[in-house]
C-alpha cells in the first residue's frame, strides 16, 4: 500500500493562515503588530534569497518587517552593537541574524547576544535549556515544523518510537528533545543514532516514526523502514541538475521506495522545508504575545 503524503506546503499554508487571522485581531487589540528583523551581513546569494523569502512571509502576514543588510567588513563590535539595538527596540520582538557570517565574526558570540526573549531562531542556549526542561517559548524552527507535520498528519505520538537520525544542534538534538516532552504531539519514546552508531538500520526499522536528517541523499532505502512508520525527511541534497538546467534535488530518503513500505511520508520539495520559515513566523508572533502580556 502506498504512504499517505503530507504536504508541508498545505500545512503551511494553513498555520499561516492561522497567524495572519490572529495577527489582525492583536493588532485591533494593541494597535501594533509582531515585529521581526532579518540581518544580512553581506550578499552570499543563498543568503540573500533565504532572507528575501522570510521577509516576502513577513509582510504577508502583517508584521512590522525590517531587512537590515550591513556591508561584509563590518565589524563584530558594531555588529554586536547593531544586535543591542534591536534588543532595546519595543517595536522588534524577533531578531534573526542570517548565518553564514563572515570568518571574522564569532558566530557563537553574535548569536548569544541576542536577547532570548527576541531569539526566533531558538539557538540561544537559555531557550536551549528551557526545551529540554519543557518550558519552551519558542521551538527551533525546522524541528518545531517537524512536529506539526506530524500531528497535522493525524499521527499518534504518545508511546510511539520515535528514532531520529542525525544529532545536529539544529534539527537532530532539539526534534528528540521535543519528542521526549510529556505533550501534546510528543510522550514518546526516542533513540538517536548517528555516525557513531553500529547497525544503524537495527535500529531504524524499530521505529513507529522515522525521523531523517543524515545529510546523504536517498540514505534510507526501504529495507530500513518498519512496515507502516510515520517517515519524516528533512534532507535535501543537490544531485544534479534538471534538463531545465534547476537545481536537482533527494532527501535523506529513497523517497519511490520507501513510500510504498512506509504509512506515511514527507516528500521532497514540499515535505519538511516550506515548514520552516512558517514556524519564524509563528516563533514572533509568540515572541509578540510574550512582549505585550509583559
Amino acid at each position: 500500500m502506498t504512504a499517505k503524503i503530507i504536504s508541508g506546503t498545505e500545512v503551511a499554508r494553513q498555520i499561516r493562515e492561522e497567524i495572519l487571522t490572529e495577527v489582525k485581531a492583536l493588532e485591533k487589540m494593541y494597535n501594533k503588530t509582531p515585529g521581526l528583523v532579518t540581518i544580512l551581513v553581506g550578499e552570499n546569494p543563498a543568503s540573500v534569497s533565504y532572507v528575501t523569502g522570510k521577509q516576502k512571509t513577513a509582510k504577508e502576514l502583517g508584521f512590522h518587517s525590517i531587512q537590515d543588510n550591513q556591508p561584509m567588513d563590518i565589524s563584530e563590535e558594531d555588529l554586536l552593537n547593531l544586535i543591542e539595538k534591536y534588543n532595546n527596540d519595543d517595536s522588534i520582538n524577533g531578531i534573526l541574524v542570517q548565518l553564514p557570517l563572515p570568518k571574522h565574526i564569532n558566530e557563537t558570540k553574535v548569536l548569544y547576544a541576542i536577547n532570548p526573549d527576541k531569539d526566533v531562531d531558538a539557538f540561544h542556549p537559555v531557550n536551549v535549556g528551557r526545551l529540554v526542561i519543557g518550558e519552551g517559548v519558542f521551538l527551533p524552527c525546522t524541528p518545531a515544523g517537524i512536529q506539526e507535520l506530524l500531528v497535522r498528519g493525524g499521527v499518534e505520538t504518545s508511546g510511539a518510537h520515535v528514532v531520529v537520525v542525525g544529532r545536529s544542534n539544529i534539527v537532530g538534538k532539539p526534534i528528540a528533545n521535543i519528542m521526549l516532552q510529556k505533550d501534546k504531539g510528543a510522550n514518546s519514546t526516542v533513540t538517536v543514532v548517528h555516525t557513531g552508531t553500529k547497525d544503524i538500520a537495527k535500529y531504524t526499522r524499530m521505529a513507529d516514526i522515522l525521523i531523517v536528517a543524515a545529510g546523504r541523499p536517498n540514505y534510507i532505502t526501504a529495507d530500513m523502514v518498519k512496515e507502516g512508520a510515520a517517515v519524516i525527511d528533512v534532507g535535501v541534497n543537490r544531485i544534479g541538475t534538471t534538463p531545465e538546467g534547476k537545481a536537482k534535488l533527494a532527501g535523506d530518503v529513497d523517497f519511490e521506495n520507501v513510500k510504498e513500505k512506509a504509512g506515511i511520508i514527507t516528500p521532497v520539495p514540499g515535505g519538511v522545508g516550506p515548514m520552516t520559515i512558517t514556524m519564524l513566523m509563528k516563533n514572533t508572533l509568540a515572541a509578540f504575545k510574550l512582549s505585550v502580556n509583559k
